[in-house]
């Protein structure tokens, strides 16, 4: 039996087409990727039609491991390099039979290794994939192999505080650690892990007795399962992140930053890192950016035909300031390149002053911000303005004079992007005269704001619908009932009844009238009031709610990310 004859019972089925196959099969042959891994990915068949097929075909049952606690002394018969080896698992025994999950049982000769190993007969059973790796990494722990490699290596083999201070005093014993292949291979295995977790951060942490290791998902903290051996070898880790990042790795008083350029399966990432010292050694801070996923489009981001509408309308000015707000990790970077990315073409030339470049658009000419050579955002702005752009993109309005520079841009015929943190659109504009900025340049130059935030995305596979919401109805959501969804919990989300996330919004188009109101000084409260009355202003409380009837989001989601 063979992957092509997975193919081949897939076809006699009606799960998939002969054309189907075919185009599968070509594309194999590029990649060198199993055909059924293949199969799924295009779309053409689930993964439990392909664990069907197998197990008909081998005669084998099919186990569900996502609800299944095995005992310590079962797993412990194997030994976790060979589970992550041979990608299988122990899961019962019974009268002299070991019971094995696997999600791949063509290499069958690897299994007498187990009988050798284990002197006992071995039953295959077969399970999902991702079941699989979920299972062994929750009860192995992640990079489990390569830390039991580890804590039998001579070098890190000592007593642990001997360790550690040895470790303080010779950079040179650091650096032949850190350059180890074991090291290698368990500081790419967490940040793998990182990825396939969909991660945007990775936090490390040292502490008297521990390191934690943790991935930010979908705006949350969790820890993964990993063994408590790895602070033994935190020195080891932090000084290969900082090789990776070309950082200095005797330097340990100071912040430092780098990134770190990584490829895996087929995609870039853009590695982050922020080091700074502490009380029991020194914190990591990753952020990843995906470089090749990323979609820089507006319809991608969530915004209703309403709000997408209105936004279209001010991004095709010819002039003015467009602003972006909202805190940090909201997505307001994403926002830009996508607007950018729609109107930007032959006929108009674009060009960006950023801290840092987050990512490469075509067509558009990029700008990065050197404090240390005194390339601000200020001086930046003042240099592109005689490089003849149309549209001007400003990383974020920081100060009086970042703000003057874009004001004056847009007054001499360019229309200016930027970014500003506050909590709704209509307080940007007392925002810049907080900043210093005069009445009249705000009034004559500001054409629109739009505020965001980032909600969790219900798992479209465990989502319950209910009449009424966990959290309290604002007075915004009317007197809804049946129209609301609450977060399940599935492999598919890890159990967090949450997957992905998605963008609120909140648009504010500036009129004359309000522009008096800004000439006026007026406050933030009366300028939301009056855009209000004259319909110039989406809240994003009405943005969120819009999201939660339709089952996108929660009413609690909707809730905690518009108070903040």
């Amino acid at each position: 039996m063979t992957y092509m004859g997975i193919g081949s019972i897939l076809v006699e089925r009606g799960v998939i087409t002969r054309e189907q196959l075919e185009e599968a099969l070509t594309l194999q042959k590029q990649t060198g990727e199993r055909l059924d891994r293949t199969l799924v990915r295009l779309g053409y068949c689930r993964q439990g039609d392909v664990l069907k097929a197998i197990g008909d075909q081998f005669d084998m049952p099919i186990v569900d491991l996502t609800d299944f606690e095995p005992e310590p002394e079962t797993l412990g018969m194997l030994p976790a390099k060979l589970v992550y080896k041979q990608n299988c698992v122990p899961i019962s025994r019974s009268n002299g039979t070991l019971r094995v999950a696997t999600s791949d049982p063509f290499e069958l000769s690897a299994f007498d290794e187990l009988r050798l190993l284990t002197g006992t007969s071995i039953e295959l059973v077969l399970a999902d994939e991702e079941d699989l790796h979920r299972f062994i990494r929750e009860h192995y722990g992640v990079a489990g192999d390569t830390l039991d490699a580890l804590a039998s290596s001579a070098e890190f083999n000592l007593d642990e505080q001997a360790s550690l201070a040895a470790a303080d005093e010779e950079t040179k014993n650091e650096l032949e650690q850190a350059q180890q292949a074991s090291v290698i291979k368990l500081v790419n295995d967490l940040l793998i892990e990182a990825i396939s977790e969909r991660a945007t951060d990775i936090h490390i942490e040292p502490y008297e007795g521990s390191l934690d290791i943790r991935y930010r998902v979908d705006g949350v903290l969790f820890k993964p399962s990993m063994s408590a051996s790895i602070r033994r070898f935190r020195n080891a880790i932090i000084s290969r992140i900082k090789i990776m990042a070309n950082l200095n790795i005797a330097e340990k008083r100071k912040p430092q930053d780098g990134r770190i350029n990584l490829r895996h399966k087929g995609n870039e990432y853009d590695l982050r890192v922020s080091i700074i010292p502490m009380i029991f050694g020194e914190g990591v801070v990753l952020r990843i950016l995906d470089k090749t996923s990323v979609r820089f489009g507006l319809d991608t981001l969530g915004m209703t035909q309403q709000i997408l509408t209105g936004w279209d309308h001010l991004i095709a000015r010819p002039h003015g300031i467009l602003l972006v707000t909202g805190p940090t990790g909201s997505g307001k970077s994403t926002t830009l390149y996508a607007s950018l990315n729609r109107i930007v073409s032959e006929e108009i030339k674009a060009v960006t002053v950023e801290d840092p470049v987050e990512y490469n658009l075509s067509g558009v000419n990029q700008i990065p911000v050197n404090h240390k050579i005194g390339l601000t955002f200020a001086a930046g702005l003042r240099a592109i303005l005689r490089h003849d752009p149309d549209v001007i993109m400003v990383g974020e309005i920081r100060d009086k004079e970042t703000a003057d520079a874009a004001i004056q841009a847009s007054l001499t015929g360019h229309l200016v992007f930027s970014t500003l943190h506050t909590n709704d659109a209509p307080s940007a504009t007392t925002r810049l005269l907080d900043m210093g900025v005069e009445p009249y340049l705000v009034a004559s130059s500001l054409e629109g704001v739009l505020a965001q935030r980032l909600v969790r995305r219900l798992c479209p596979h465990c989502r319950k619908p209910v009449e009424i919401p966990e959290a309290p109805l604002p007075p915004e959501a009317g007197d809804d009932r049946g129209a609301w969804h609450e977060p399940g919990g599935c492999r598919e989300c890890r159990g967090t009844g949450y997957r992905g996330r998605v963008g609120i919004f909140e648009l504010f188009t500036v009129s004359n009238d309000i522009r008096e109101m800004i000439m006026a000084h007026e406050n933030a409260a009366r300028i939301t009031e009056r855009a209000k009355a004259d319909h110039l202003l989406i809240r994003l409380i009405e943005d969120g709610l819009a999201k939660a009837r339709q089952g996108i989001t929660t009413v609690r989601e909707v809730m905690h990310a518009a108070a903040t």
